[in-house]
């Protein structure tokens, strides 16, 4: 039987670099010691404060369809978060509600772009966004970001990358897997590149509360951004709600009127409770997340503390975000041989870091998201790895 060519689409490369978390999970339901870090899924539960309200809500009957873009009182606080803590002036009708950043993300594609455009995406680029541009027709045009030049965005590069088809640019600030964020001048010249060749800029702002050194940026602060600017959020990582499947889309009105039509056809909106829920979570925003942040902090000291030290592997401390970069470029076996090895013979699973860019061969990312005593027995568990490597 034939299918059509969108699934062809859809199936951008980065798929496959599930494979080995895909396996951890099939070897810990069979009961197998295995330590999974190549997921970004939190061990702490969601706040009890936001299950109590969800809970009181399916209680009270909170069951029922609801406005297809969210629930007006959820659009509000919302807004209300970027007007008061983010600088950036917003109203209901430049809140779109949906089912986690990566919903948010497609739908962002799907509305602004036309088969044949191109897009620009700063590397490295995380495992979706391919399929995501590709599902809408458009043509992802990567711009190198290089680990020996510390991440730093090669503005020629991106200068040069620009054609008559380029319509957008999208990037992950903080990054994941790098753990970065873009610098003001970086920024900036980003900014006027969209400005000269009138480009949207699509931020995915999923680790902006968990920024654990420097100051957090965002794009929308530039003179003449917000107008061009495309903000993606969720309550994921900084609440521990990835199950929950919640984010938004901030942007100017004509876009979240073409996104509430487009959900009206794919999505009908959330569920109501969960909505209810994600209220407490963004009017408690400020105290909740610091919170999470403290923890994520704490896990990642165990990384650095227990990899720092090891010889032939250099660990890469994180500016922001729940994942670190590994050089293994020194151990003799290229990424995906050292993941799918310390995952054999050790039981604990990676990623394999060039699924993001084939710049980052040699790299593998590590979630440290995982419970404390688990997430530290799985460095030792990597230190041993590499220690019988180099022996």
């Amino acid at each position: 039987m034939r299918f059509s060519s969108f699934t062809d689409r859809i199936n951008g490369p980065g798929v496959a670099a599930w494979d080995i978390h895909n396996a951890a999970m099939r070897a810990l339901r069979e009961g197998e010691d295995v330590i999974a870090l190549s997921v970004g899924d939190p061990s702490f539960d969601t706040p009890e404060p936001i299950r109590a309200r969800a809970i009181a809500a399916i209680e009270s009957g909170d069951t029922h369809y609801t406005a297809i873009l969210g629930k007006p009182e959820l659009r509000q606080a919302i807004a209300r978060l970027y007007s008061e803590h983010f600088d950036l002036p917003t109203r209901m009708e430049n809140v779109a509600v949906c089912a986690g950043a990566q919903n948010g993300i497609f739908a962002t594609a799907l509305c602004l772009l036309d088969p044949g455009d191109e897009v620009l995406a700063l590397e490295p680029v995380y495992l979706t966004y391919a399929g995501c541009l590709e599902g809408a027709g458009a043509r992802m045009v990567t711009v190198p970001v290089l680990p020996d030049q510390d991440f730093r965005l090669n503005l020629d590069a991106l200068k040069t990358a620009v054609t008559p088809k380029t319509r957008a640019i999208f990037l992950a600030d903080p990054n994941n897997p790098t753990g970065r964020m873009l610098s003001r001048d970086e920024l900036e010249a980003i900014a006027e590149l969209a400005k000269a060749h009138d480009l949207w800029v699509v931020v995915d702002e999923v680790y902006r509360a968990l920024v654990f050194k420097g100051e957090y940026l965002a794009m929308h602060q530039l003179p003449g951004m917000r107008e061009r600017t495309v903000t993606i959020g969720s309550l994921s990582k900084s609440h521990a709600m990835t199950g929950w499947r919640t984010g938004w889309v901030v942007a100017p009105e004509p876009l979240i009127e073409h996104i509430d039509r487009l959900a009206l056809n794919m999505l009908y909106g959330l569920p109501a409770f969960i909505q209810t829920g994600m209220i407490e979570a963004v009017e408690r925003y400020p105290e909740i997340s610091a919170d999470m942040r403290k923890r994520y902090q704490r896990r990642r000291h165990i990384v650095i503390e227990e990899l720092e030290p090891v010889e032939r592997i250099q660990t890469r401390e994180p500016m922001a975000g729940m994942f670190a970069l590994i050089d293994v470029r020194d151990t003799g076996l290229d990424s995906l041989d050292f993941a799918w090895r310390l995952f054999r013979e050790r039981k604990v699973s990676v990623i394999d870091a060039s699924a993001f860019t084939p710049g980052l061969r040699g790299f593998v990312r590590i979630a440290y998201g995982l419970d404390e005593d688990r997430l530290r027995e799985g460095c030792r568990r990597i230190a041993g790895f590499v220690a019988e490597l180099v022996a």
